[in-house]
């Protein structure tokens, strides 16, 4: 038995240190490798200098970065530096790697483990008795040194790499690097980055790095913080039996927006998140590290989303359902707030340009068809409280026929409504557009701050109805406005019996 469990913990610490595995992590195509050295090492690649992060914890890690999506090297550092201004969203992400990999090291090893136990099982006390007594024998004392050398046949220490010029290079802390004029952040002065031959102007990309990290984190830390105040300027808090939603569009990969706008939520007594689409400017893998942050910033609330016209492709939508998202697919569902919800994803894609290129059904062929759907389900006694959509103009028909209490959507990036629209047989819904919360000049946001205001908005729910709507906005100077709560009055809905 001892031999069982020495086989398979051998087997299961070998297996989990050279593993490996591979996950779109800052945006590139990373391969994750855990050590024992309890430090966290960054491999940018020929271009940029490696960092290194001291006593992690028990185990450390090696992160090689790989390809991505870049216009240059400069903003390749600007997106480096505004990760690291709220870094939790690749950290967890990282530890659930590792563990999934150490679990799966310690089953293999458990299941090599076993082996040996099936094998004396198998054998039965004759068999075994006779391998035994062949041990002393001719043949077995041939085998037994070669059983013995193949562990080393199979190891080859005496191979070894050539000298490279990644290892030419020595460590060095950034305080050292920086030299004593330049005043760093505690909280990165001990960070250790490798510096040599294989790097260029390593010293003015990582102060570089380091002004747009600090001018981030003090930004959006600030109004985070400041969020909690809000109330004092007008914003509205529940009353008994309501429910909050928080409404965000058009983040387009700005993480740095998405702790202010949990912590506005928070502010508001909200606990449902609701996503119109435009995480992102492409809808690219490398931009993984966008739905990282906001499904980090909002991972204890329930929250729906749909993809927007520049999520290109499936991988938004796709990637956070996979994180829990209910990604709305023209289904109506339950919602938290008592009442239903119903939402479709864009059927538009524009990539970065300004063109609109249709596919499959149209803009007003898939509008008809979500009409018909929440047409479908007031008929049957549950009418849609919220169409959830990109652009609101898609929920123009469900509203016009009088089947909606509620559209609210983005894609303008310019705040609008509460628009009462009158349907058929007097029933009234409204439609609503959010702004960008990612504070996005057309579909670029990432920056050191909102690039434009930055907003969310808040939906107001009783008796699973929308009863009120409201909007708050982070100026680029740091200030808040914040709009007057809107009461919305949809019509009397009466379910046939």
């Amino acid at each position: 038995m001892s031999l069982s469990v020495a086989l398979g913990l051998g087997v299961a610490v070998s297996l989990f240190l050279t593993s490996s595995r591979t996950v779109v992590l800052v945006g590139h195509d990373t391969v994750v490798r855990p050590t024992l050295a309890k430090d966290a090492v960054v491999e940018t690649g020929p271009l940029l200098p490696d960092f290194r992060f001291r006593d992690v914890g028990p185990l450390g890690v090696t992160l090689t970065l790989g390809k991505t999506e870049v216009g240059s090297i400069e903003e390749l550092v600007e997106r480096y530096a505004l990760i690291a201004g709220d870094p939790r969203a690749p950290i967890d992400k990282v530890q659930d790697v590792v563990l999934d990999m150490a679990v799966s090291a310690a089953l293999r090893g458990l299941g090599v483990g076993l082996v040996p136990v099936a094998f004396f099982l198998l054998l039965g006390r004759h068999r075994r008795g006779e391998l035994f007594r062949g041990v002393r024998t001719r043949q077995g004392l041939v085998a037994l040194p070669l059983l013995m050398v193949l562990p080393v046949l199979v190891w080859q220490p005496w191979e070894s790499d050539e000298e490279t010029q990644e290892e030419q290079g020595s460590w060095q802390t950034l305080a050292e690097l920086a030299g004593p004029d330049v005043v760093l952040p505690a909280e990165v002065r001990d960070i250790e980055v490798r510096t040599g031959p294989v790097t260029t102007q390593s010293r003015r990309l990582v102060l570089s790095a380091i002004d747009t990290y600090d001018r981030s984190r003090e930004f959006y830390s600030a109004a985070a913080e400041s969020a909690a105040d809000l109330v004092d300027l007008g914003l509205r808090e529940p009353e008994e039996g309501e429910t909050v939603a928080l409404l965000v569009s058009d983040r387009h990969d700005n993480i740095g927006m998405d702790r202010v706008a949990r912590a506005i939520g928070d502010a508001a007594g909200a606990s449902v998140v609701l996503n119109a689409g435009d995480d992102t400017s492409t809808g690219q893998p490398w931009e993984a590290f966008s739905l990282d942050s906001v499904q980090s910033a909002f991972a204890d609330w329930e929250r729906f989303g749909v993809a927007g016209n520049h999520d290109h492709g499936t991988f938004v939508s796709t990637y956070l359902a996979d994180q829990g998202w209910t990604m709305l697919d023209g289904e109506v569902v339950e919602a938290p707030w008592g009442g239903t919800v119903l939402g479709v994803d864009d059927p538009r894609s524009s990539g970065l340009g300004n063109w609109r290129d249709e596919t499959g059904l149209s803009f007003a062929e898939v509008g008809d068809r979500l009409a018909d759907d929440a047409c479908a389900a007031a008929e049957d006694g549950e009418r849609v409280s919220t169409v959830l959509v990109h652009d609101a103009n898609l929920g123009d028909e469900a509203l016009a026929r009088g089947c909606v209490d509620l559209v609210v959507g983005g894609h303008t990036h310019v705040q609008s409504g509460p628009e009462a629209v009158e349907g058929e047989d007097g029933a009234t819904g409204y439609s609503w557009t959010n702004g960008t919360t990612g504070g996005a000049a057309y579909a670029i946001a990432l920056g050191s701050k909102p690039r434009r205001d930055a907003e969310v908005s808040l939906v107001t729910y009783a008796d699973g109805r929308p009863v009120g709507l409201q909007w708050v906005r982070l100026r680029t100077d740091g200030s808040w406005r914040v709009g007057e709560w809107e009461p919305v009055t949809p019509a009397p809905f009466t379910p046939d019996l």
